[in-house]
């Protein structure tokens, strides 16, 4: 039965439209909603609206709920449109009566915000753990090869010397920074929706502080037109953060592909992280980085695709907002896959050193020489015409 249901039956087009894949990308809620409804239910007995036995009933059935899920015994059909209204019917059909009472005092729009902004804490903090196995990861490498020396490029072109430790600290910085950035997210996101009902309140005396608290909350957000106003807004600063952790590896994936080229080959991967070719039987392909730099550009469009739906709407709830989850969802798995992906590569990357020394040619120290001039009081200009000369490009 949907939590909606009235005296006719919803067009099967309508109800295929309308609910799309919703369901699907619920299943990853189910958990999530348990914990918001458990938490609901715990404030409903505070309240006088379920005895102490309801409370204890209803918090059974819904851990009865987490353990099928656990085992992917708990699923969400197409009819149900979401995890809400499964987890309701289930309660219902387990506890009877005192299942019809868990939905008291709440919308299905303040329930998903409380089950998302759960999802995303929890994607938050895995992401920052897989980023600090990555600088983990990036740090050995410094360890062990750090001193190696390594042509700099500026304009595809050689330019200064550069090392291994000077790359790869480069991406430990950067991908520092972009933990700072997910928790200042992780501050945004960190904002309980729970008990604003469909954005305009509930006439009930909600303890919004209690299931804040109960479900690890840092505080209620207050206003519940923004609660409502703010969907889209924090998922696209939510994928933000994320797009800077793929940024950073869409370029280590172009560097890795260009110092891996034979031509170069300052590095080699195993032949297990490679593909071949259809037609050509000798060809060793790292698609694997390939697709880690192009994962980036799906990434930016999963962005834009959260900031141009959630714009153009008046205040409050609109249905269009139920297509962000989708984006929201492949960005979060798509990152913390890609980092996992790269912290693998780097973990197995083997340093040729003898191309690395090999690539060190005379014309990467020019600037060197300019600055050896200009310490014995040669203007810097002057000196640096006299080094141009020596090089056929500077004459």
């Amino acid at each position: 039965m949907k939590l909606w249901e009235k005296k006719y039956t919803l067009h099967s087009a309508i109800e295929s439209y309308t609910v799309g894949d919703d369901y699907v990308y619920d299943q990853q809620l189910v958990p999530y909603d348990c914990l918001g409804s458990i938490a609901h239910a715990t404030m409903l007995q505070k309240l006088g609206i379920v005895s102490e036995q309801e409370c204890l009933q209803l918090h059974q059935a819904l851990h009865e709920i987490l353990t099928l899920h656990e085992q992917g015994e708990f699923k969400i059909k197409q009819e149900d449109e979401d995890c809400h209204t499964a987890i309701e019917n289930f309660l219902i059909k387990k506890v009877g009566a005192v299942g019809k009472k868990i939905h008291t005092g709440r919308s299905r729009n303040d329930q998903i915000l409380t089950a998302l902004r759960l999802y995303y804490k929890d994607q938050i903090q895995g992401s920052i753990m897989t980023a600090n196995d990555l600088i983990d990861t990036l740090t050995k490498l410094v360890n062990s090869h750090g001193t190696t020396a390594l042509p700099g490029y500026t304009h595809m072109r050689k330019a200064m010397p550069s090392s291994i430790g000077l790359w790869a600290g480069a991406f430990i910085e950067s991908m520092k920074d972009n933990t700072h950035l997910l928790m200042h997210v992780n501050t945004l996101i960190d904002q309980c929706p729970a008990g604003t009902g469909a954005g305009y309140g509930v006439p009930l005396p909600i303890d919004r502080t209690m299931i804040a608290k109960l479900l690890g909350f840092q505080k209620p957000q207050e206003n519940s037109i923004y609660v409502q106003n703010s969907r889209g807004k924090f998922e696209s600063s939510l994928l933000h953060a994320f797009t800077q952790i793929m940024i950073d590896l869409n370029k280590m994936a172009s560097d890795l592909l260009l110092f891996s080229m034979p031509e170069m080959g300052f590095v080699s991967f195993p032949a297990e992280f490679c593909t071949g070719s259809s037609i050509m039987p000798q060809k060793m392909n790292l698609d694997v980085l390939e697709l880690t730099r192009a994962h980036y550009h799906q990434m930016v469009s999963w962005e834009m695709q959260i900031k141009t739906m959630s714009a153009n709407l008046i205040s409050g709830y609109n249905r269009d907002l139920q297509l962000i989850k989708e984006p929201v969802m492949k960005g979060c798995a798509c990152t913390k896959e890609s980092i996992e992906v790269m912290t693998l590569l780097i973990k197995n990357i083997k340093i040729q050193k003898d191309a690395c020394e090999k690539a060190m040619t005379s014309d990467l120290y020019a600037t060197d020489k300019v600055y050896e001039l200009v310490k014995k009081g040669v203007p810097f200009r002057d000196a640096y015409r006299q080094i141009a000369r020596q090089y056929s490009q500077g004459v």
